[in-house]
């Protein structure tokens, strides 16, 4: 049935587990992908969307590294919007709306596209674990299959239990059993593990609502995509979205069910994602409140079952259906089904390296919810990681690690792996202190050339890439050296009410004005005739433009993260004893400890070590 023994295992087929066998068999290993539904893989188990703040950068990121989480949802889009457009481009996030059948159909066709992955459908209960290294994985049946690394991607499903109101049953998610064994055999093992919750809103159907006294909420004008490669293409139509609110009669209603609620009758214990609380969670928190939005977006092109974001809950049944009817445009609402909360065991992701390889058990990796994080460009982004690294191991190449001012994979991984997380990580723009360079434009120049060193992309695409450097920078040069007429100029910068100069100067220092932008500089036949020559697109175009108006705060983060990472080549030992180092806190002793920090840079970022602890180390370090 199987291979004497595979180079990857990868369990689970959600985001993460679909985008970790993707990359393990790319990659040319054997690769065998287990889940316990083969007709679920790649689902969206949550709302039908990709993308948005900081997600979208994820995305573009994963997309850039030879990963297919970009592809997927190009071709299963029904809407795409760039938000914070109104802000800088550090802050532009790309999201598509998806059909949710054909988003899953998509990965597993793409995934059924690689030679070197097998699937099998069954439910994995154990680990074959040897002198401390993974050898495989036993399955419910009694199987034993081999393999040199595994991958766990288990979701929500290990020991999941789904709460409606005061009913609760196992289940990993609606309609789908949970799954028993893998827990227990990780904590005798000696890790340590944790319960989070996380929860879904109810599904109706289109056909009851009244979409005439709600707000349309239509996609961009302009449509881009996530994917670099000419593997997918741009909409070229698009589903409404609608907007309603709730009201003060539809939160009494759902206060009445607040005694059934197992949020707050104690049957909950487990701690949920703050920024997508329930919307009891919401009532409850923000009491001064009288309404709060509520998104309503199509499942797909042809289904009538509806998404209704912002109404995320685990009360009764019967409390949810009243409260909804109460709703402006759903008055005359009809269930799909009820909304749920699910609990599910974690494993604090202190316990990882950097590669997502565990620190107790050789050559297991974990990715995704399993390491407390939400959201499925979150735990893509993990897939893909343990994915390469699980393979680079077996080969004995070097790990393969992203720094924070590479990506923002980089930030998600540092952060739980050095800080770890108490409830359910999600990332934001805000969590990246060099989101200036991190820009969901630049991905491809920033991932690509690494991409191809690992094997995940070809010549072709990293030529294509050089191309849009190549021609970015000679634009550049172009602007900085051309100069234009100061008159001419006074005409343009009066009609933008921007200051006027007083002689000739260079194009690139009067473009960095807000006021302007390219389609202003384009007005001058030298600029319009360079980029006729050269013929440039439009990537090229954004990112000179960028870059441009950017320039000095690009500089000053390259500046500031050149100086932090000088103290990432300064390397701590492995099993180093911090124990015996005296002259740092009790507090930083305990944390160095606990994470044990492979570079003094990790270390600085530990909640709990301060500066003067760094001196020591630095000096320990005989620096």
């Amino acid at each position: 049935m199987f291979l004497e023994e595979y180079d990857v295992i990868v369990v689970g087929a959600g985001h993460a587990g679909s985008e970790a066998s993707a990359s393990a068999a790319q990659m040319g290993a054997s690769t065998l992908l287990v889940t316990m539904n083969l007709a679920t893989i790649g689902q969206m188990s949550c709302n039908p969307a990709m993308g948005g703040i900081a997600k979208g950068q994820i995305v573009r990121e994963i997309d850039a590294l030879g990963g297919l989480s970009g592809i997927v949802s190009d071709k299963s889009a029904i809407q795409f919007k760039m938000l914070n457009k109104s802000k800088g481009p550090a802050m532009w996030s790309p999201r598509t709306q998806n059909d949710r059948m054909r988003f899953a159909e998509e990965w597993r066709l793409q995934l059924e596209a690689i030679p070197t992955l097998d699937f099998y459908q069954e439910m994995v209960s154990g680990l074959v674990v040897e002198n401390g290294k993974v050898t495989g994985v036993k399955t419910s049946l009694g199987l034993t299959i081999r393999a040199k690394s595994v991958v766990l991607t288990n979701g929500t499903f290990l020991n999941g239990l789904i709460h409606i109101g005061e009913k609760q049953f196992g289940g990993g998610r609606a309609g789908e059993r949970n799954s028993t064994g893998i827990t227990e055999q990780l904590i005798d093992l000696g890790f340590e593990a944790g319960r989070m919750k996380t929860g879904t809103p109810p599904r109706v159907d289109g056909r009851s609502l009244d979409y005439s006294k709600m707000s349309v909420q239509p996609g961009d004008i302009e449509v881009s995509k996530f994917s670099y490669t000419d593997r997918s293409s741009k909409l070229s139509r698009q589903r409404d979205c609608h907007m309603t609110y709730t009201s003060p009669l539809v939160h009494d209603l759902l206060r009445e069910g607040f005694d059934r609620s197992p949020m707050f009758n104690g049957r909950i214990q487990s701690i949920g994602p703050r920024y997508c609380p329930s919307i009891e969670d919401k009532i409850d928190r923000f009491a001064d409140k009288d309404r709060h939005q509520m998104f309503i977006e199509p499942e797909g092109w042809d289904t009538v079952e509806v998404y209704v974001n912002g109404f995320s809950t685990s009360l009764p049944e019967d409390v949810q259906f009243k409260a909804l009817r109460s709703v402006v445009g759903f008055e005359k609402v009809k269930f799909f089904r009820p909304g749920y909360a699910i609990e599910y065991d974690y494993f604090p992701p202190t316990q990882l390296k950097h590669t997502l390889e565990t620190k107790l058990v050789e050559n297991l990796y974990f990715a995704g919810q399993i390491n407390g994080t939400t959201g499925y460009e979150e735990a893509a982004s993990q897939g893909l990681m343990a994915g390469i690294n699980a393979v680079r191991k077996i080969r004995e190449a070097e790990a393969f690690i992203l720094r924070r001012d590479d990506a923002y994979i980089g930030v998600l991984i540092d952060d739980l792996i050095t800080k770890g997380t108490e409830e359910p990580y999600r990332m934001f723009t805000s969590r990246a202190e060099y989101r200036t360079l991190l820009r969901q434009d630049n991905a491809d120049l920033r991932l690509t050339s690494v991409a191809y060193d690992l094997g995940m992309v070809g010549e072709d695409r990293l030529k294509k890439v050089e191309r849009k450097q190549e021609e970015t920078d000679k634009m550049l040069q172009f602007l900085r050296n051309t100069s234009f007429d100061y008159k001419e100029m006074n005409v343009l910068l009066e009609e933008k009410k921007s200051a006027a100069v007083i002689q000739n100067d260079k194009f690139f220092k009067v473009f960095s004005r807000p006021q302007l932008d390219l389609e202003d500089i384009r007005r001058f036949d030298e600029v319009e005739k360079y980029i006729h020559k050269q013929n440039l697109d439009e990537d090229i175009l954004e990112q000179v433009e960028v870059q441009v108006k950017y320039s000095g705060y690009i500089e000053k983060e390259k500046d500031n993260a050149d100086k932090l990472n000088r103290l990432e080549d300064i390397k701590i030992p492995p099993n180093f004893d911090f124990s015996h180092i005296q002259s740092i806190s009790i507090e930083a002793r305990q944390k160095l400890k606990a994470v044990q920090p492979v570079t003094i840079s990790q270390a600085s970022r530990i909640s709990g070590v301060n500066p003067s602890d760094i001196s020591v180390l630095l000096v320990h370090m005989g620096r």
